[in-house]
C-alpha cells in the first residue's frame, strides 16, 4: 500500500491538471492572460501562507523558513515553473500554426526527463522506465493527433520554443527532487509560486495593469451563469485545485518515486482531458484514440515496474 501512495498521488494530480486547459480556455475568454495569472497565483500564495502557518508541525503542510544555502535552488525552482514555462508555451501557441502541433510538443516532458535527470541527479534510469515511456508516449501521440486535419508548422523558432518550454518544467521537477528533504511540499510549492509571482507582477503592470481590472464588468457577478462569474469559477478552480493540491500531491510524489517516473505520468493527463471532452462536451473519440489511451496505461504500468536488471 506504502508503494500505491505515490502513484495515487500523480493519478489525482494528473487528473486535476487534465482540467487545467478547459478551465484556461473559459477563463482567457473573459480575462486577460496575465491577469487570469496574477488572479491565480496571489490568492494560492496566500492561500498556502494560511494553511503553512496553521499546520506549522505537518510534514507534508508545513511552512518553513528557507536556508540561505538552498535558496538558489528555490529561485531556480521559481524561475522555470510557472513563469518561464508560461511565457514560453504561450510564444509556442502564437509561433506554431498548429495547436495540435504545439500541444504534442510541449507534452515531450515524459521523454526527455531520463535524460535530465541521468545526467544532472544521477537518477537511476532503467529498460522498463526507457520502454514504458516510449509506448505511453507513442499513446499520447495518438491522442493528440488522430483526428486533426491541421498540421502547418509555421514559424520553425516555435519547435525550439517548446523544447525550451519543457526544459524549463524539467528544470522545476529537478528542483523538486533537489531540495533537501527536510523540506516540506508546501514550503517547495509556496517559495517556488511566490518567486514566480514576483516576475510575474512587472510584465502584468506594463502589459495590462490594474485597468485591466477595473475594466471588468463586475456587475456581471449577480448572475451565476455569467461570463465573468464562469471566468472567475475556472480561476478559482486553477488556484485551488491545480495551483496548490495538484502541485504539493506531485511534488510530494515525485521526491519519492524520482524525476523520471513521476514525469512519465504527464502522458495521461491528454488522456484525462479526452475523457471530460466526452463526458460534458460529446467530443467524438474515434478507436485509434481509445487504442491510445490504453497505450498510455500500458506504458505507465511498465515504467513503474521494478526490474532487477542493472542501468541502461
Amino acid at each position: 500500500m506504502k508503494k500505491a501512495i505515490p502513484v495515487i498521488a500523480l493519478l489525482a494530480s494528473m487528473i486535476i491538471w487534465s482540467v487545467s486547459g478547459i478551465a484556461i480556455k473559459h477563463a482567457l475568454a473573459v480575462l486577460p492572460p496575465f491577469t487570469m495569472i496574477i488572479l491565480r497565483f496571489v490568492p494560492s500564495v496566500l492561500l498556502m501562507l494560511i494553511i503553512g502557518l496553521i499546520c506549522r508541525k505537518s510534514t507534508l503542510f508545513g511552512l518553513q523558513k528557507v536556508a540561505l544555502r538552498d535558496l538558489p535552488l528555490f529561485l531556480i525552482a521559481g524561475f522555470c515553473q510557472p513563469f518561464l514555462y508560461y511565457l514560453l508555451e504561450t510564444f509556442t501557441y502564437d509561433s506554431l500554426n498548429s495547436p495540435t502541433i504545439a500541444e504534442a510538443l510541449l507534452s515531450t516532458s515524459p521523454l526527455l526527463s531520463p535524460l535530465f535527470a541521468a545526467i544532472i541527479l544521477r537518477e537511476r534510469v532503467t529498460r522498463n522506465n526507457i520502454i514504458g515511456i516510449v509506448i505511453s508516449t507513442a499513446g499520447m501521440f495518438m491522442l493528440l493527433l488522430v483526428g486533426s486535419t491541421y498540421f502547418a508548422i509555421g514559424n520553425y523558432w516555435g519547435i525550439l520554443l517548446a523544447f525550451a518550454a519543457v526544459s524549463a518544467a524539467i528544470i522545476d521537477s529537478l528542483m523538486m527532487k533537489k531540495v533537501p528533504a527536510r523540506y516540506t511540499s508546501l514550503t517547495f510549492i509556496f517559495y517556488a509560486q511566490l518567486i514566480s509571482l514576483l516576475f510575474f507582477i512587472p510584465i502584468w503592470l506594463w502589459r495590462e495593469g490594474v485597468g485591466a481590472l477595473t475594466s471588468l464588468d463586475w456587475s456581471q457577478l449577480s448572475t451565476i451563469h455569467s461570463p465573468l462569474s464562469i471566468a472567475l469559477g475556472c480561476t478559482a478552480y486553477l488556484t485551488v485545485f491545480a495551483s496548490v493540491i495538484a502541485f504539493i500531491l506531485f511534488c510530494a510524489a515525485l521526491r519519492q518515486v524520482g524525476v523520471t517516473q513521476a514525469n512519465a505520468f504527464n502522458n495521461i493527463r491528454p488522456a484525462f482531458t479526452a475523457i471530460w471532452m466526452l463526458l460534458f462536451f460529446g467530443e467524438h473519440m474515434p478507436l485509434a484514440k481509445w487504442i491510445g489511451m490504453i497505450l498510455i496505461i500500458f506504458g505507465l504500468f511498465i515504467c513503474q515496474k521494478q526490474e532487477k536488471c542493472n542501468n541502461l
